[in-house]
């Protein structure tokens, strides 16, 4: 018994924890930690090829609300029978904390936004898309561990020495909302062990983002190849992964809906791949600069203003001009020097009377 179990992966007991009032969920904090990845790396990666620092970051700022909105919906509309059958709550389709993200609903919403930050730039979206290619899809190797405290997405029963023990878990606030509950006693599900099917897809993540990165640098990949690369490479082992998995999903003549996606986007990152190579090189450095970037030689320098002294002798000095009917002798009177006059400001000032006031 021991030896069988020490040849498992065991499941942790919980995907909650309670600050007091406040739920700590495991799911969150891997979709977060795989966020700030991808925009980390993606800003690095935007810099070297010669984007303004920062960009990354400002598009983020759009592309990632419209992206988790994005998963969120392609969660709901592919599978709907988990929130509007009967007996089933409409309101959970809003609990995007207990999971339930599709990646591809995420992917294109997520693209809307990062569009209208590139317009703001006057960036290509394309080269943008190369640049957070492989923090994307190691952001999602990250969301997986979140599947994995949430104990879901989990394959049939295995004897292989890597298989996963699922344990049953207990809310006796609300039986039927198990992610929300606690393993006690660590009684193992009856299909346990079986196949960590995440942890498959986890693995194949950062092979897929090695991938990328090598390509990248090998064969200086712009135009968006990058990410076609990506999208190709993760759809290929999100097909056969997809179709191990038991948990409950919608069909299409035989296969899971994921695998028809998978097929259909794999097949489009291709034909896009070979178009955009026809495209020529990478973009050059320039033409991902932002266009409010200051550069340090292009610093506004505001211009000095001329002293009071100065402006006054550049007016005094000005002539008047000379209206073209007045006479000749009034022209010559005109340009006589300044000194000829005697103006009544040049006499010396009296001086003023002592009075009495203090």
């Amino acid at each position: 018994m021991i030896s069988a179990y020490l040849a498992t992966i065991p499941s942790p007991d919980r995907g909650v924890w309670h600050l007091g009032p406040i739920p700590i969920r495991a799911y969150a904090l891997c979709i977060i930690a795989g966020i700030i990845v991808a925009i980390w790396w993606g800003e690095r990666r935007w810099a070297a090829r010669g984007g303004t620092k920062g960009t990354v970051i400002d598009m983020a700022v759009f592309a990632v609300p419209f992206g988790l909105v994005g998963g969120r919906l392609y969660h709901v509309i592919t599978d709907p029978e988990l929130y509007f059958t009967e007996g089933r709550n409409p309101w959970n389709a809003f609990a995007i904390w207990d999971g339930g993200l599709g990646i591809w609903g995420a992917i294109a919403l997520g693209a809307v936004g990062a569009l209208i930050a590139c317009r703001r730039r006057g960036i290509p979206l394309p080269a943008m898309a190369d640049a957070v290619a492989p923090g994307i899809v190691v952001a999602q190797a990250i969301g997986r561990i979140g599947n994995y405290f949430n104990q879901e997405l989990y394959g049939a029963h295995t004897d292989l020495p890597w298989g996963l023990e699922v344990y049953q878990r207990f809310n006796p606030e609300d039986p039927d909302n198990l992610l929300n509950g606690v393993a006690t006693g660590h009684i193992p599900l009856p299909e346990s062990p079986v196949h960590p099917t995440f942890l498959y897809e986890l693995l194949w993540n950062l092979l897929v983002a090695l991938l990328v990165v090598w390509a990248d640098r090998r064969f200086t990949l712009g135009h968006g190849r990058a990410f076609a690369l990506y999208v190709a490479g993760y759809t290929v082992g999100r097909g056969w992964i997809e179709m191990m998995r038991t948990d409950t999903a919608n069909h299409i003549l035989g296969l899971r809906v994921n695998v028809w996606t998978s097929i259909l986007l794999f097949l489009a990152a291709v034909v896009y791949f070979v178009a955009a190579g026809r495209r020529g090189p990478r973009e050059a450095p320039e033409t991902l600069v932002s266009k409010d970037a200051v550069g340090p030689d292009e610093v506004p320098v505001a211009a000095e203003e001329p002293e009071a002294s100065e402006a006054g002798s550049a007016v005094a000095d000005e002539p008047e001009p000379v209206a073209a009917d007045e006479p000749e002798h009034a022209k010559v009177a005109a340009d006589a020097p300044a000194s000829a006059e005697k103006p009544a400001a040049d006499a010396p000032a009296e001086e003023p009377k002592k009075t009495d006031e203090s």
